[in-house]
């Protein structure tokens, strides 16, 4: 039986390309960045090169970038870092569709006494006319926190616009990269002061991530020790992780976009076809991604499908370990790659099909 992998929101498989880039790192590069000698030049070399190939994706410096373990710490250091450099301004403004690892930060923020406030959706999309209420109603807001592309429906946030808004009123702006950096254009000199991004989303390994961070930025570390990252992250550098999520940023912009989302339409025509409902903009959603609710139990759906060899998930897989999850989308989230074929999304409807009958 062919196993089809269709969860690639949750994480994706390693390159080939990057398993050997990460493999020669690991024989040949294996010194410490921070070591004098020339092994550990060669591993600080590598990693220069790899942190100007990310800057370069969202037109960012090289200094600018600084590499974490993934984007939980990353979104961590934008919230907490940001309230410990700016004490005096004490509300936050995040959409309701933010990923636990910015709703969870803000959460014990707000047991500290901090505001925050969370934007309404429509159709998986920011209000921005509430956000405007919002920006000229308070004035001690030290930051706005909006997510590039929904890590649950795929809808696309119209980050740029939001960007501008914050700027006219001097406001940092953070977007949550994740499920876009390498996918979509970014370009953060449109007015983005702060972006999350995580390796293992673009055929990178788990374990790596990087947050920018505009020139100028008040932050505070969470890490203290050797002063790597400019002071704002310590520790020695994940040399094989950060290189290959280099390697993987070059192999992903390889992919033909065009023909995924011809599939993915095509599967949400089928799911329509067998009573699906399609949650989210139709419109702008990334092109990999469909989410779909159906008269049934998401996850009895998922554990079907799962016996069949196909792997689809029901809402995120970081909110699904959490027993209090908020599950905003009821649905079953199904995120196609490269290698997916048409008989994969013919087999996905047949299957779905086959248990909605049973049950």
């Amino acid at each position: 039986m062919k196993e089809i992998y269709l969860d690639n929101a949750a994480t994706t498989k390693t390159y080939n390309e990057t398993t050997a880039e990460i493999e020669k790192c690991l024989k040949e590069d294996y010194g410490n960045p921070s070591s004098v000698h020339e092994l550990g030049e060669k591993a600080r070399k590598t990693i220069d090169k790899a942190r100007k190939e990310i800057a370069r994706e969202i037109n960012a410096k090289a200094e600018e970038i600084i590499f974490t373990s993934g984007a939980t710490e990353s979104n961590n250091m934008a919230i907490f870092g940001l309230a410990k450099a700016n004490p005096n301004k004490k509300t936050i403004v995040i959409s309701e569709i933010e990923h636990p690892s910015l709703i969870e930060p803000c959460n014990e923020l707000e047991k500290r006494g901090y505001n925050i406030i969370k934007i309404e959706t429509e159709d998986g999309i920011v209000n921005i006319n509430e956000l405007k209420r919002v920006l000229d109603a308070y004035k001690d807001i030290l930051l706005v926190s909006v997510m590039h592309v929904n890590n649950i429906i795929g809808t696309i946030q119209p980050i740029y616009e939001i960007a501008s808004l914050c700027n006219q009123k001097r406001i940092l702006f953070h977007t949550d990269a994740v499920q876009s950096f390498g996918k979509l254009s970014i370009d953060v000199s449109k007015g983005i002061d702060l972006l999350s991004a995580s390796g293992h989303k673009i055929g990178a390994l788990k374990g790596i991530g990087f947050i920018y961070a505009k020139k100028g930025v008040k932050i505070e570390p969470l890490i203290y020790g050797g002063g790597q990252e400019r002071g704002l992250r310590s520790g020695t550098e994940n040399v094989p992780g950060i290189i290959g999520f280099a390697s993987a940023l070059n192999e992903v912009k390889k992919i033909n976009k065009e023909k995924i989302k011809k599939l993915r339409d095509k599967l949400m025509i089928g799911l329509e076809k067998i009573g699906g409902k399609i949650n989210g903009s139709r419109e702008k959603r990334i092109y990999n991604n469909v989410n779909v609710s159906f008269l049934a139990d998401s996850d009895m759906i998922v554990q079907y499908l799962s016996n069949k060899g196909i792997y689809v998930s029901s809402g995120s897989a970081c909110e699904s370990k959490k027993e209090k999850a908020d599950k905003y989308f009821g649905g079953v989230r199904i995120v196609l790659n490269e290698e997916t074929t048409e008989q994969d999304i013919n087999a996905v409807v047949k299957e779905i099909k086959d248990f909605l009958q049973k049950f």
